[in-house]
């Protein structure tokens, strides 16, 4: 009887050693949970960022009771014209005699044709017109005006 109490501890006592061994071993797989939440947390980022980055041009725009247009899935190519009257394709300043054949290279890489020209309201509506000639005659003929909602609607609500 006591042999049997004696082998029963020992045979206890082996397990024990062989799940601390087995517990030292190294791991030989890689845990990919880590890094998949890590990358799901920065896209999510750079999701929410990315438009806030689109123009970074300080531009006072009219404001209007027009609602806005459909996004797109690229990026619009956007004019703007400043209340100094400096030209900028995106945020890149451009002289007058180099913007259409600048639009034009970089609409060839592009699917659309569509254009957004951001003016400043202290910019004299002639300057405006001269340069929504300049891209028609360009072959921009999708010319989209960019403007702040909440205009007045001009039925004697304010917008």
């Amino acid at each position: 009887m006591g042999a049997g109490v004696i082998k029963g501890v020992s045979g206890q006592h082996r397990r024990g050693a062989r799940r601390r061994r087995r517990g030292h071993q190294p791991m030989g797989e890689i845990n990919v949970t880590p890094m998949v939440d890590v990358m799901l947390v920065l896209l999510i980022i750079f999701m929410v960022s990315a438009p806030l980055l689109t123009v970074g041009v300080p531009v006072e725009l009219p404001k209007t009771a027009a609602s806005a247009l459909p996004t797109e899935a690229e990026e619009p190519l956007t004019v703007t014209l400043t209340a100094e009257g400096i030209l900028q394709i995106q945020t890149t300043e451009t002289a007058r005699n180099e913007l259409i054949p600048k639009l034009q290279a970089i609409a060839a890489e592009r699917e659309g044709r569509r254009v957004f020209l951001r003016a400043d309201g202290a910019v004299p509506y002639a300057e405006v017109m001269e340069i929504m000639g300049a891209l028609n005659a360009g072959g921009f003929s999708d010319v989209g005006l960019v403007t702040d909602t909440g205009g007045p609607t001009l039925d004697g609500r304010d917008g």
